[in-house]
């Protein structure tokens, strides 16, 4: 992918997940336990919706960022039950990449293993929060493979936060944007992100917990 072109995208994919963190307003509360909840209102990239979790996690930015930042054969892979593979396709900067995820069967077997093929962007702000942001792209080295259905990462990702006067803990905003394809029914997607997001939350204190104490 023309490196100018993967920096033009992937600023603009930043500057609009900034956007969806900054903007407080229209967001429904789907779900709430465990200090996790989740909320979503329609996207507008595309016919499904934007959802959006918050938690405290326990741990630094630094280590929150380390369990779920994407690096082939990093720590997601081990804990992230959502995740069974990551790849680098293309290291276009240290901090810019064109990636492959692939993911297991869901809810049931209802939904089948899918691949994602993401331009994902890590930026550090001022105030420590590192945040990753990602979209769907096509690339030459990607083609569909047997097996998965390719699916399709609207503009989504994630803010590390830190707590001021509480450093060892971590403000998790995230986001998620996702064509699931292959002519699922609505009510298993709409039921599928909420319930994933909550468990992500829970997942990711217990591996911050186990790789970082």
């Amino acid at each position: 992918m023309d490196p100018a072109l993967a920096a033009q995208i992937s600023e603009a994919v930043a500057d609009k997940v900034l956007q969806y963190r900054r903007d407080t307003s229209c967001w429904k509360i789907c779900r709430e336990g465990n200090g996790v909840s989740v909320s979503w209102r329609p996207s507008v990239e595309f016919p499904g919706n934007l959802y959006r979790g918050e938690g405290i996690v326990c741990g630094t930015p630094e280590e929150v960022w380390d369990c779920v930042k994407p690096a082939a054969g990093g720590l997601r892979e081990k804990w992230d039950e959502n995740v069974t593979s990551f790849e680098i396709i293309q290291s276009i900067t240290d901090t810019l990449c064109v990636s492959r995820t692939s993911t297991p069967s869901a809810a049931m077997r209802l939904i089948s293993p899918r691949d994602f093929v993401d331009l994902v962007l890590v930026k550090r702000y001022e105030d420590g929060t590192i945040s990753s942001n990602a979209t769907h792209v096509e690339h030459p080295l990607c083609p569909p493979k047997p097996g998965f259905v390719r699916g399709f990462n609207h503009p989504c990702g994630c803010f590390c936060e830190p707590l001021p006067g509480e450093p060892n803990k971590t403000n998790l905003v995230t986001f998620f944007q996702t064509d699931l394809s292959g002519y699922l029914p609505q009510n298993v997607v709409d039921s599928f992100f909420p319930r994933s997001m909550a468990k992500f939350y829970t997942n990711l204190q217990e591996a911050v917990k186990k790789f970082h104490n």
